[in-house]
């Protein structure tokens, strides 16, 4: 049996997990659960599953949940669940936070010698050597959760060293996939995806192809894989989520419906396989299947992050705060679709890059980030 830490309970990826364990009980013990702010629903996960202790990082919704909840303990602030990772003595934390904040936990976790269930990819975007160095000196894992990372860990496997020519990501294209104007997008349509329902944060960053770009960091961390041998392609079905192109000419494909429990089924089992109510693919009712090159003209936060990405050193960690702050604007209504790539050009033609020695100078850069980041949303809001 697994002791299992999960953070973000609250969330998609955290709710689809507890879907999960539940079709396994015999197999995982929960040992905490953790939320931002959503203290009700946190509270009732934690009593149908018998957990004794949570945390929640907004300090009043964790005063909330005292009040309202006399079975357990619950942990409040930044300081509380960095607590709550410590002390659980989890085999697995799966984490699920969502933007830096979930980098933090990841440190945790690896330094106890934790695995760790990655759904949160900024850990990777912003750590990047860092955390898997960490992860190397520890002995921990760290386990994709994301369904294009899954895809390369599971087509990888078997596969001795030096056979792999390339990795290709594939990318829905979003809700704007072929749109030349986006200079009036409403928030409303940026959050229709066609594929996936995610997060707020998430499916913006889908829309602006940003996601693809943090997710070539991933993948370049994850697997040690060059960046000029990873590649984005534009599948808008969503059924082929990974590809790896070998040395012989043989390209290998992860196929499957759009569905995130074949990624967290997988990181919470491996290596064993989650027996999962899915449908099967039936290539026939599947018809055609089409590919595109991504349109970095109309949307570059592909080409910057690729750029921050090769830059290397802070220029990363810059990127992702300049794009949740941005982000966060949008989806407020102070900023305007096409705001978002140029906030984050702006921060990253202001900070360069710098070398990274330890955890603390990515943690200046990312305030430093967000400082300019809010200094150019309002020359643009003004």
């Amino acid at each position: 049996m697994k002791r299992l830490l999960i953070l973000g309970s609250t969330g998609s990826i955290g709710t689809q997990a507890l879907d999960v364990v539940k079709r396994a009980p015999e197999q995982f013990e929960i040992v905490g659960l953790s939320a931002g702010s959503n203290h009700l629903p946190l509270v009732q996960q934690a009593i149908e599953r018998g957990v004794k202790r949570i945390a929640l990082t907004d300090a009043d919704a964790a005063a909330r949940a005292a009040e309202n909840w006399t079975g357990g303990e619950v942990l409040s602030g930044p300081e509380g669940l960095v607590q709550l990772v410590a002390e659980s003595g989890a085999d697995l934390v799966l984490n699920s936070i969502v933007g830096s904040a979930g980098l933090g936990p990841t440190i945790v976790a690896l330094t106890e010698g934790m695995d760790v269930a990655l759904a949160n990819k900024e850990s990777l975007v912003v750590g990047g050597e860092l955390v898997t160095a960490l992860a190397e000196a520890t002995g921990a894992r760290l386990i994709p959760i994301d369904s294009e990372h899954t895809a390369i860990h599971h087509l990888l496997t078997g596969e001795p060293p030096g056979v792999v020519d390339k990795l290709i990501i594939t990318a829905s294209g979003g809700p704007f996939r072929g749109r030349k104007d986006l200079q009036h997008i409403t928030v409303e349509e940026a959050l229709n995806h066609p594929t996936w329902r995610m997060g707020g944060k998430i499916t913006i960053d889908s829309a602006t192809l940003m996601n693809k770009g943090l997710e070539v960091m991933e993948a370049h961390h994850l697997f040690g894989t060059p960046y000029d041998k990873i590649d984005v392609v534009v599948h808008p079905q969503s059924i082929i989520h990974a590809m790896v192109q070998l040395c012989d000419g043989s390209t290998k494909a992860h196929m499957g419906y759009p569905d995130m429990r074949v990624a967290i089924g997988y990181a919470l089992h491996h290596p064993d396989r989650a027996d999962l109510p899915i449908k099967p693919l039936d290539l026939i009712e599947l018809g055609r299947l089409d590919f595109e090159a991504p349109d970095l003209e109309t949307f570059p936060c592909l080409r910057l992050a690729r750029e921050a990405a090769v830059a290397g050193g802070t220029a990363p960690c810059a990127l992702n705060a300049a794009n949740e702050v941005a982000v966060h604007a949008f989806l407020n209504g102070r900023l305007p679709f096409v705001g978002i790539p140029q906030v984050i050009e702006g921060v990253l033609d202001e900070l360069g890059s710098r070398r990274v020695h330890d955890f603390e100078a990515l943690y200046v850069t990312d305030a430093e980030a967000r400082e300019i980041a809010a200094d150019l949303i309002e020359q643009v809001h003004a």
